[in-house]
C-alpha cells in the first residue's frame, strides 16, 4: 500500500484526570527509495547508489541530478541496511530493570554520553522486573541485530536461556550490576559486599546496636552480596545476628514501609534499619518513622543504597550508598569498544569491578544529636 490511514487516541493520567488527545486520520507517505529516484530519472537504480555513496564510477553531471533529484524526494539514507551489508548496525541494546530509577538512568546516561561519541545509537528496554517481558526485550533486540546487548537482570529472573542465546548468535554481551555468574561474560559491578560492610560499621560507631537489614531477592548475587557485608559487620563488632530483623524482598518503597511497621512493632525493636536494596526502601522506612514520630536519628538510623537524587532532599537526609552510575555506564560502554578493537572472535571473561562510596547524611548521625 503507497498510503497507511493512521489513528492515535492518547489518554494521560495525571492525579486521576484524564486527557484525551485525538489525532486525526492522516495520510503517510510511502519512504522514498533509490528506485523511485531511478523512475523519475529513468536511469538504473545502481546508478542512483553509487551517486549516493559518492563512487567514482558516475559522471559529475549525473550524479549532481541524481543528488538534487533525491533532496526534492525527501530521500533518507537506510543506515541500518546499509550497516547490515558491512556487518554492524551500530547499535547497542540495553536492558534495565527500571528506567525511572536514577541508577540505571545514570548507567544508560554514560553509556549514551560515550556511544554517541562513536556514532552508535542505543535501544533502551525496561524490563519493569519482569522475567517475561525481559526475554521479550533480548528477542527484539537480537531480532534488532544489535552489535552488543548490556543488561542488568530483572528480580523475576530464574533461568538464562534467553542471555546464552544472545552469546551463541554471535553478539556481544555484558552484564552490569545484577549479574549471572555461571554466564561468562564480560561484566561491570559494584563490590556489594564491602560498601554494605561499611555502612553498617558507620551505624555500630555511631552508637546502634540493634540493626536491621532489608534485604532484597536472594536469587540476585547483589543481594546475597549485600547480606554478606551485613554479617561480617555484626561479626567485627560482637553483635549477635537476630533473624526477626533481617527481613527479604522488601526492595520498593511499599515493601520497606510494610517491612518497617513489622520491626517497629517488635517488644525489642530495632534503634536503626539497614535498606540494601534501594533509597526507595529507605524512604518507605522515614515515612513510617515520620508517621510514628519516631525522631530520626536520635531514635532510628536509617541508611539506603544507590544515592537516589532525592536522598539529600528528605528531612533528615538519608545516609546511602554512591555506586557510580554515571562513571559505570561509561566504563560498559568503554569496555565493548576495547573489546571491539581486539578483533578477537573469542570473549575472554572479564569482570570490571568499582568501588562504591558511603555518604554519611543526617539519618544517622546519632552521636551529633545526643
Amino acid at each position: 500500500m503507497d498510503e497507511i490511514n493512521l489513528f492515535f487516541e492518547i489518554a494521560i493520567d495525571c492525579q486521576n484526570l484524564f486527557f484525551i488527545f485525538t489525532i486525526s486520520p492522516m495520510k503517510q507517505k510511502k519512504r522514498t527509495t533509490i528506485y523511485d529516484i531511478a523512475k523519475k530519472l529513468n536511469i538504473t537504480a545502481s546508478s542512483v547508489s553509487r551517486a549516493l555513496n559518492n563512487s567514482g564510477h558516475v559522471n559529475e553531471t549525473t550524479k549532481k541530478l541524481i543528488l538534487k533529484t533525491a533532496a526534492e524526494l525527501n530521500y533518507k539514507r537506510n543506515t541500518l541496511a546499509s550497516n547490515l551489508r558491512k556487518g554492524q548496525t551500530k547499535t547497542i541494546g540495553v536492558v534495565v530493570p527500571r528506567i525511572n530509577q536514577n541508577f540505571f538512568s545514570n548507567v544508560i546516561a554514560g553509556i549514551e554520553d560515550t556511544t554517541y561519541q562513536k556514532g552508535y545509537n542505543l535501544i533502551i528496554c525496561q524490563s519493569n522486573e519482569s522475567y517475561t517481558k525481559e526475554i521479550k526485550c533480548i528477542n527484539t533486540l537480537i531480532n534488532q541485530h544489535v552489535d552488543c546487548i548490556v543488561i542488568s537482570v530483572s528480580v523475576e529472573s530464574y533461568d538464562y536461556k534467553h542471555l546464552q542465546n544472545v552469546i551463541e548468535q554471535g553478539i556481544q554481551l555484558i552484564q552490569f550490576d545484577r549479574v549471572v555468574d555461571e554466564l561468562e561474560t564480560l561484566k561491570v559491578i559494584n563490590d556489594n559486599e564491602q560498601a554494605s560492610f561499611e555502612a553498617v560499621c558507620h551505624l555500630i560507631e555511631q552508637g546502634y546496636k540493634k540493626i536491621a537489614l532489608l534485604e532484597g531477592p536472594q536469587n540476585l548475587n547483589i543481594f546475597t552480596q549485600r547480606k554478606t557485608g551485613y554479617l561480617n559487620a555484626l561479626k567485627k563488632y560482637n553483635l549477635p545476628v537476630r533473624n526477626e530483623f533481617i527481613i527479604e524482598n522488601a526492595w520498593t518503597k511499599e515493601l520497606g514501609a510494610e517491612a518497617t511497621r513489622k520491626l517497629l512493632s517488635l517488644p525489642e525493636p530495632p534503634d536503626a534499619i539497614f535498606a540494601s536494596t534501594s533509597d526507595f526502601s529507605a524512604l518507605g522506612v522515614l515515612e513510617v518513622a515520620s508517621a510514628l514520630s519516631i525522631k530520626v536519628p536520635s531514635e532510628l538510623g536509617i541508611c539506603g543504597y544507590s544515592n537516589e537524587a532525592f536522598t539529600e532532599i528528605t528531612s533528615p537526609s538519608i545516609t546511602t550508598i554512591d555506586q557510580f552510575s554515571m562513571y559505570m555506564g561509561k566504563t560498559i560502554a568503554n569496555l565493548y569498544f576495547q573489546e571491539k578493537e581486539n578483533n578477537d572472535t573469542i570473549v575472554i571473561p572479564k569482570i570490571i569491578s568499582i568501588k562504591p562510596k558511603l555518604i554519611v547524611r543526617s539519618s544517622t548521625l546519632k552521636s551529633l544529636k545526643s
